[in-house]
């Protein structure tokens, strides 16, 4: 098998990548075997290119999975932590706007009866 493209996995569907995954560590474990018995250099060299093939197919799989998942997920209230926004650890305990904005009986009140002083400055 030849250099395989990523984008050309990404049309594909769920079952032809893993098919496709088999095939390919059919073929390492296969090349790794000449390698050991003595194999030829092109085979050598082929080692690698493989390795890096499967590793195309499992990230594609791998995107597709976590893509789906962030269609089910979306506008529901609790998603799983790998889908939620990393952002830092302070940003994520911060209060949000809502909770920022809420006062308490006491500053109602003491807004209502002590309201800000206005003065009229002149130029």
């Amino acid at each position: 098998m030849s250099k395989i493209k990523a984008y050309e996995l990404r049309g594909k569907k769920k079952e032809e990548l893993e098919e496709q995954l088999m095939k390919l560590k059919q073929e390492l474990g296969q090349l790794r075997v000449a390698k050991v018995t003595g194999g030829q250099a092109s085979k050598l060299s082929k080692i690698r290119v493989i390795r890096k093939s499967i590793a195309r197919v499992l990230t594609v799989i791998h995107q597709t999975q976590k893509e789906n998942l962030r269609k089910f997920y979306k506008g529901k209230k609790y998603k799983p932590l790998d889908l939620r926004p990393k952002k830092t650890r302070a940003m994520r305990r911060a209060l949000t706007p809502r909770e920022k904005k809420l006062k308490t009986k006491k500053q109602w009140r003491k807004e209502r009866l002590y309201p800000k002083r206005k003065y009229a400055v002149r130029e």
